[in-house]
């Protein structure tokens, strides 16, 4: 990756190499800095109330993009790995350094993007080192339907997962979590339910579309299908366990048929 220096005209031009060696007395105005990268799977599962760990690829340390930005300076610098930066000198001054490993675009299963971030100061003459903790940026879905639902529709179901990219991911017997940019996602799909006595074709539902925006990073969303036979039989579709859509199936959804 290719760097990109900006700098005040009252600052000191910096060395972007790890490997140069320089004495107390030449860093006049500036300190050495090294950064720290750990990796956290932990995300949240609803509402912020509860928290779990992620299975997925953790990356490397040295997978770890970095950008050093100035906050009381102009300066911006981008490196194609923490080590290629570490040990550097920057000139006095508060700074924000930014760590990224995956592309948040690539969505789908088991492809996590790491991103960490933390401002740090620079004093003349010393040595800084920034402990950075980088976790999931991505939004993660799950859907699943429950025995009820399987059993009011004999004939079978499919169910699809939409992302705001124009992304589709069959989900009708999902098991692991999908890693999508955090923006909207909807999930649809159709259901075929018990044949009739006069034998005619089993009737086939169009289930109503559920989508969800504003979603955040590092967070995990579980979609239910619920079929609830208590009176009428009623859809019920859940997010993270509250009730977020009910419908009646035979006046309601059979319109759609």
């Amino acid at each position: 990756m290719k760097k990109f220096f900006t700098i005040a005209s009252l600052a000191v031009l910096l060395l972007a190499s790890c490997n140069r060696e320089r004495t107390s007395g030449e860093t006049t105005g500036e300190g050495s800095v090294s950064i720290l990268c750990g990796v956290t799977t932990e995300a949240e599962v609803t509402r912020a109330e509860l928290t779990t760990q992620v299975e997925c690829t953790v990356p490397a340390v040295e997978d770890f993009d970095l950008l050093i930005e100035g906050v009381s300076l102009s300066y911006k610098a981008e490196y194609a790995n923490i080590a290629e930066f570490n040990e550097s000198y920057l000139y006095k001054g508060k700074y924000k350094a930014t760590v990224t490993a995956g592309d948040i675009t690539e969505e789908g299963y088991n492809c996590p993007t790491f991103v960490g971030s933390e401002t740090f100061d620079v004093y003349a003459r010393q040595h800084t080192n920034v402990q950075i903790t980088a976790t999931i940026a991505n939004a993660m879905v799950k859907v699943e339907v429950t025995d009820n639902f399987k059993t009011y529709f004999p004939g079978g179901y499919k169910l699809t997962l939409t992302t705001a990219a124009g992304k589709e991911f069959d989900v009708t017997s999902q098991s692991d979590l999908i890693f999508i940019a955090p923006t909207s996602f909807t999930v649809g799909g159709t259901a075929t339910k018990q044949a009739n006595q006069s034998g005619s074709a089993a009737p086939t539902v169009q289930l109503p579309e559920f989508k969800k925006e504003n979603i955040q990073p590092r967070t995990i969303y579980t979609v239910k299908f619920d079929v609830s036979s208590v009176g009428q039989a009623t859809l019920e579709i859940t997010l993270n366990e509250e009730l977020v859509e009910s419908k009646v199936i035979d006046e309601e959804l059979n319109e759609f048929a």
